[in-house]
């Protein structure tokens, strides 16, 4: 089976990640069409998948696009589209990844009479779209798809929410190569390199957003004199001014010393095998999150926002904590807990890591979309 896989983004995400690891499989017999150029690109052909960069030009279509800016844009896209269907006549099907790529694959998938398929990666809901674009995801899908894989209940149940076709809907959860979270640089030196001593050390790891919540995680830092924590990720879309009210929270409250600002890393594993605690602090429902299930196999301890796919990837206090969105109070509660029954903390891990491995294996990931995939071929005859 020969896949044209679309994806808006050149910047790495989690759906990029994900996207990533579906594609390995097919490195001979895909080609992954990107709607923008950057570190993405980069990655694949490191990994050796082929790669092409469709479109110069930025679509304009935005997660809060109202309908006239929708309708807007739709001279536009239709150069990519004609070229989108031009090269999916040498594929079987076309794989859309992300929203924008829903979008021109539908219409190219119509002009090339090539089967549709649609990685779901996003809660379809008002925290996330505006009523126009959960509007035209989930008609394209409904019209337009033959298969939408969802990365969790979660997500397939606001996109039937939204309206969306049940029946079209399969969940496949994250797969994760068990191999990278096996083998780590000592932790002790990792934390002589960074200075950190014997603190008690609270992992973030996620790009800097308003909606990803590391303001919630400053707030609760005030009430835990003792710990420290380390910030892993940037602003990725335009967020510049939430990192500088993030640097100004810190100063504020006199906490400078305790709060580190690492940006970007590609040693995550190791930091998150480092790291006392890993903190996820979403506010808004989470579809899937991926540094939950990285910091479980990597055997370190996770409090994350209960909302979302998260509620479906931990079992509270048996294989981490659940706390509530927003709710710097309870956090505290959690991170205190952790430092002072740390025989407790490192149990939970250890079941954590257990049931990760078992649960978001990569290679039975791909099993269930390859299985899907070819029930998607031969649907059409």
């Amino acid at each position: 089976m020969k896949i044209l896989f679309l994806d808006q983004s050149g910047k790495t995400g989690g759906a990029e990640l994900c996207l990533l690891d579906v594609a390995k499989p097919y490195r001979d017999r895909c080609l992954i069409g990107l709607l923008a150029d950057g570190s993405f690109r980069e990655l694949l052909e490191q990994q050796g998948i082929p790669v092409q960069v469709l479109t110069g030009q930025a679509i304009p279509v935005q997660k809060d696009s109202n309908l006239l800016k929708g309708l807007s844009s739709i001279g536009q896209l239709l150069p990519l589209i004609g070229r989108i269907a031009q090269l999916s006549r040498d594929y079987d099907v076309i794989y859309a990844n992300t929203q924008k790529a829903l979008v021109v694959g539908a219409i190219a998938s119509l002009l090339a009479n090539r089967p549709l398929v649609y990685h779901l990666h996003d809660i379809v809901s008002s925290d996330h779209f505006s009523t126009v674009n959960r509007t035209l995801i989930v008609s394209l899908a409904n019209r337009f798809s033959s298969l939408v894989i969802a990365n969790s209940h979660a997500s397939a149940d606001s996109f039937v929410a939204a309206g969306g076709n049940r029946d079209h809907v399969k969940v496949v959860y994250n797969g994760f190569d068990l191999k990278q979270y096996q083998h780590h640089a000592d932790a002790a030196q990792m934390r002589q390199a960074l200075s950190l001593g014997d603190r008690f050390v609270v992992g973030h790891f996620s790009r800097l957003s308003p909606w990803k919540g590391q303001h919630v995680l400053i707030e609760a830092l005030t009430h835990c004199p003792d710990v420290t924590v380390l910030f892993v990720g940037d602003a990725l879309f335009g967020e510049q001014d939430y990192v500088e009210q993030l640097h100004q929270q810190v100063e504020q409250m006199g906490i400078s010393d305790r709060v580190r600002f690492l940006g970007f890393r590609s040693d995550i594993p190791q930091l998150m095998t480092m790291c006392d605690l890993v903190a996820h602090t979403s506010t808004a429902p989470e579809p899937f999150g991926r540094v939950i299930v990285e910091a479980m196999l990597c055997g370190t301890p996770i409090v994350a926002a209960a909302a979302g796919g998260v509620v479906e990837l931990i079992e509270n206090d048996k294989t981490g904590w659940l706390s509530p969105p927003g709710d710097a109070l309870k956090l505290v509660d959690i991170i205190q807990q952790c430092q002072s029954q740390p025989e407790q903390a490192t149990a939970i891990a250890h079941q954590a890591q257990q049931s990760a491995s078992q649960r978001f294996n990569l290679e039975t990931t791909n099993q269930q979309i390859a299985h899907l995939l070819q029930q998607v071929m031969s649907d059409r005859g």
